[in-house]
């Protein structure tokens, strides 16, 4: 096993990797960028070391300086996370030839799924379902139009390299193509560098259902199980559950065994995910494969008893996988991904300082978080906060207690995703396990829309409010009344008085006029 391993990466995952290497016996060295100095991750590693300015091309994505820096503090392994340097192939290769272990997979294999066509290729030559579609990427407009109408529309260009949903665009009809193909380019060039772009024939109203594997330096290759990730907007996940209400024990065993050819074919080692759309007559096609520890393994980690990210560290340390080659879920997780946007303004991020912060807790509860009070938000990073996962019994558990957890979390000073995973959790179809991935971009004008205020807050708003406007005309006429603007900030909310009411107008405050509307005044 490892005395020391550098954590090349920042937030929740630089914290959870660093808790796995405390429980492993193994010191953590964390790296850090002048915007996180004062991160959790910093403290709670066992040393720490500044790798340059706020932006991560300065700091975070210096694979040099990163290294440079392990071999420096004496560390032998090094664990990318995910997002970063996580699958760069360059990466992988530099920090083997100088002699130290990366945590993940082969540059090679990395390398070979890293293309979305070479692993279409490998896949297609392991005998593992593809969506049809090209294998190469596409020469120009025209390539696409002949290839496009062999299928027949719609289809979807998507970028042969990167991922999160940079690069893709469904065309419904030829006269479309040309400038998406264009469009799609252009995206893919500016987000990895590679403007690469395939074509495949677009299904309707699939399920993004993915494997977990891992796989041993001894041959050995698991899955783990499906997680459900169909909850997206924009391609991005948001939701992501554990096992899938779509999948029988039957199709688990045959997705995860396409997954483990997947992986034995790219010459796999370590934690990846196959992604797979399963369509609604119950047959699954082949997406990519995710040559990292993926965001939602704790859904995985919570049905199964497995330690993902503890095992990354173990096979890299060169030990066997001990496990049975089935894993049966046991229960049902679901996981919230946090974020700093504010989802009744189209999700422009939000930034500030974490002026209040409450935990949810109880039974089931587990909150992987970069955050603390005090904590200040800024631009220069991916917007996830955390990850608020659960684990019930049945489903119908599980949608309740998250529903209850996200009830108990507080944030305040910035805009966050709580309240949209609150309204999620109480739709009726999301509770149903109803859901594809197209059903948030449908479901969302409702899911975002304004709350009606709860009877009781209506009720002490409405009470504040009115105390607070006969405490102005008091101080207008005389002695200085109650400060009824205390009730209710008592209660949790903020009276709104009218500032610049002049004496003896009729006051402007909402509450006010609600009031009289209803006879209360």
């Amino acid at each position: 096993m490892f005395n020391k391993v550098l954590v090349a990466n920042r937030g929740e995952i630089a914290l959870r990797i660093i808790r796995a290497c405390q429980e492993l016996g193994i010191r953590s060295v964390a790296v850090y960028s002048d915007a996180d100095a004062q991160a959790p991750h910093v403290r709670e590693a066992d040393e720490a070391v500044n790798i340059g300015p706020a932006p991560s091309s300065e700091s975070y994505l210096k694979g040099d300086r990163i290294v440079e820096v392990a071999k420096a503090v004496g560390a032998e392994a090094i664990h990318p996370g995910y997002g970063f340097l996580s699958e760069r192939e360059w990466f992988a290769r530099l920090v083997r030839d100088s002699g130290l272990v990366f945590i993940g997979p082969p540059a090679e294999a990395i390398a070979a799924m890293g293309s979305k066509t070479s692993a279409r290729q490998l896949a297609i030559k392991a005998g593992v379902p593809v969506v049809p579609g090209t294998t190469e990427a596409l020469r120009d407009a025209e390539e696409a139009a002949e290839v496009a109408a062999s299928f027949g529309y719609p289809v979807l260009l998507k970028a042969a390299a990167g991922g999160g949903g940079k690069g893709m665009r469904v065309v419904r009809e030829a006269k479309e193509l040309a400038a998406a193909l264009d469009s799609a380019r252009r995206e893919a060039k500016n987000a990895f560098g590679d403007d690469a772009v395939y074509v495949e024939k677009y299904i309707e109203g699939p399920r993004h259902v993915e494997i977990q594997v891992l796989a041993d330096q001894h041959g050995t290759v698991l899955s783990l199980g499906e997680r459900e990730c169909s909850v997206q907007r924009r391609h991005q996940k948001m939701i992501e559950e554990a096992p899938s209400v779509a999948v029988s024990p039957e199709l688990r065993r045959r997705m995860g065994a396409t997954a483990v050819a997947a992986a034995r074919a790219a010459g796999y080692v370590n934690a990846g995910t196959c992604e797979f759309l399963l369509d609604r007559n119950g047959d699954f096609y082949f997406l990519e494969m995710n040559t990292r520890l993926q965001v939602e393994h704790p859904v995985t980690e919570l049905v199964t008893g497995v330690d993902i990210v503890q095992w990354q560290i173990r096979i890299a340390a060169g030990e066997r996988l001990p496990f049975p080659a089935e894993l049966s879920p046991r229960g049902w997780a679901i996981e919230c991904r946090i974020t700093s946007e504010d989802p009744a303004n189209a999700f422009l991020p939000s930034t500030g300082r974490i002026e209040h912060l409450h935990l949810p807790g109880g039974p089931g509860v587990r909150w992987d978080g970069g955050i603390e009070l005090g904590s200040t938000v800024g631009l220069h990073y991916d917007p996830m906060l955390a990850k608020l996962i659960v684990w019930g019994v049945t489903r119908e558990h599980a949608v309740a207690r998250m529903h209850r957890a996200l009830r108990e979390l507080t944030i305040v000073g910035i805009e966050t995703s709580r309240e949209f995973h609150l309204r999620v959790m109480e739709d009726a179809e999301f509770q149903r396990g109803d859901i594809e991935i197209q059903w948030l971009e449908r479901r969302l004008p409702d899911l975002v829309a304004p709350r009606a205020p709860r009877a009781g807050i209506r009720a002490a708003a409405i009470a504040a409010a009115l105390l607070a406007d006969r405490d102005r005309h008091t101080r207008r006429t005389g002695p200085s009344a109650t400060n009824g603007a205390g009730v209710f900030a008592a209660q949790g909310g903020s009276a709104a008085p009218d500032a610049s009411a002049s004496p003896g107008a009729p006051s402007a405050n909402p509450w006010v006029l609600a009031a009289r509307r209803e006879g209360l005044r």
